[in-house]
């Protein structure tokens, strides 16, 4: 998978947890929502970071 497109979903999926707790939930889990989303930012370094590694390696 390119890296552009695995950021893109991970980025996708950040803006739909935030989009979940304020329409559905009411803002009521917006810590566990700030640690869902960090931990997405973080998953996506890491895919960005190998994928660049792997890319260097060929």
């Amino acid at each position: 998978m390119k890296s552009i497109t695995g950021l893109f979903i991970i980025m996708a999926l950040i803006h739909l947890i935030w989009l979940t707790n304020i329409t559905l939930l009411k803002s009521e889990y917006n810590g566990i929502a700030m640690w869902l989303s960090t931990g997405l930012f973080i998953a996506g370094t890491a895919f960005y970071i190998a994928n660049r590694r792997s890319e260097e390696d060929q």
